[in-house]
């Protein structure tokens, strides 16, 4: 509101300057009169319009600015300090040369601009600023893990799409480490010629991101620990120094961890034993979106993004609300594999509707076979 009254008084004195100078008149005041009056009114319905427009506009720019580091924060002061007093003297040759009131106001709003727009190329550059100023290690030290409990990923575990979910229910109130060698990796796997490997890898760093919008705290260690090849080493290792819970996927890692004494979390049994169970001969809805992979197969996605293969349906792809049936399940590291059947006909109880979707929340899973992400 602040910003908007300023902003209204400035348009204000500027509308009210320009009407007393237009109805100016060598014989009349009168006319001064009525300017200013219709001046200082049209700017004030005008200058109140475009204040709310920018303060509805600066709303969801109030999130963002809560998460500036300090270091940007002191660089977009400086730059602005530095776009105040550039505004102001281009200013200078306006009010000492054209004798008008109306001067004065434009001045103001000259030097507000270019205050903005130095606090914003600051805000946006406020890295190399701070280097700049030598002022790195004091208002950009490199970030620390939280304290309490925070959990150190590996590539296998921000591959899943559990650590989402956790996020997004406030049960990460310790935030996640990620090594920035883990964040290489995930990166490398994103480029790669797999393109199962490399769409799971791309979603983990997105979730990443996800989890920052969420307020999830997420630190990048730069403990790169160069003095040690090979990976799982390296994480135990970061694990052990920084005194964190290692959260993982992988059981390379997990029984490494344990031999060490490190403490772990493998995420697959509780991803587990928070799927539901689909018994042989239940009968479920869904729609069938693609093709299997093996000759006859149709494929489509429950609700919790779980992947159901269904036998002798390709006729059926495209098709939505099909009642399959159950034949088996499958855990694999990235959720419960179902295979099915097209259903004879509905049982007495009814198909289970899940929801379903015509595009899949996670990853495609492979048909017959499991995937590791060790």
């Amino acid at each position: 509101m602040l910003f908007v009254e300023i902003f209204r008084l400035i348009l204000v004195l500027i509308g009210a300057l320009s009407g007393y100078e237009i109805g100016h008149s060598p014989h009349s005041s009168t006319g001064q009169v009525v300017g200013l009056v219709i001046g200082a009114l049209a700017a004030y319905v005008v200058g109140g319009i475009l204040g709310r427009l920018l303060r509805n506009t600066g709303d969801s720019a109030a999130d963002r600015f809560d998460r500036i580091p300090p270091g940007e924060l002191f660089a977009g002061t400086l730059t602005g300090m530095a776009g105040f007093l550039l505004g102001t003297a281009l200013s200078v040759p306006l009010v000492v040369f054209v004798n008008s009131p109306i001067v004065w106001p434009g001045a103001a709003a000259v030097a507000w601009a270019f205050t903005w727009i130095g606090f914003r190329v600051g805000i946006q550059k406020g890295r190399q600023v701070v280097a700049a100023a030598g002022l790195g290690r004091i208002l950009a030290p490199p970030a620390e893990p939280p304290p309490g409990y925070a959990m150190l990923v590996d590539s296998s575990a921000a591959m899943t799409p559990l650590l989402l979910v956790l996020g997004r229910y406030g049960l990460l109130v310790g935030g996640l480490v990620v090594p920035r060698f883990v964040i290489d990796q995930l990166q490398t796997m994103a480029a790669g010629p797999d393109p199962v490997t490399s769409r799971r890898a791309r979603r983990g760093l997105e979730r990443l991101d996800v989890l920052r919008d969420l307020h999830v705290p997420v630190h990048v260690a730069e403990n790169e620990v160069p003095e040690i090849d090979d990976h799982t080493d390296r994480l135990v290792e970061v694990a052990r120094r920084l005194g964190l819970r290692l959260v993982t996927c992988s059981g390379q890692v997990r029984e490494t961890a344990k031999r060490r004494g490190i403490a772990v979390t493998d995420l697959r049994p509780l991803a587990n034993d928070l799927t539901p169970d689909h018994m042989p001969g239940e009968q479920l809805v869904l729609d069938l979106t693609k093709e299997g992979n093996q000759p006859r197969q149709a494929a489509g996605y429950l609700a919790d993004g779980d992947l159901v293969v269904v036998n002798d349906a390709s006729h059926m792809i495209g098709r939505e609300n099909v009642v399959i049936e159950v034949l088996s399940t499958r855990r694999t590291n990235q959720g419960l594999l179902v295979f099915a059947k097209l259903a004879d006909r509905p049982s007495n109880a009814g198909p289970i509707a899940n929801g379903l979707r015509t595009t899949p929340l996670e990853d495609d899973y492979p048909v017959d076979t499991e995937v590791a992400i060790d």
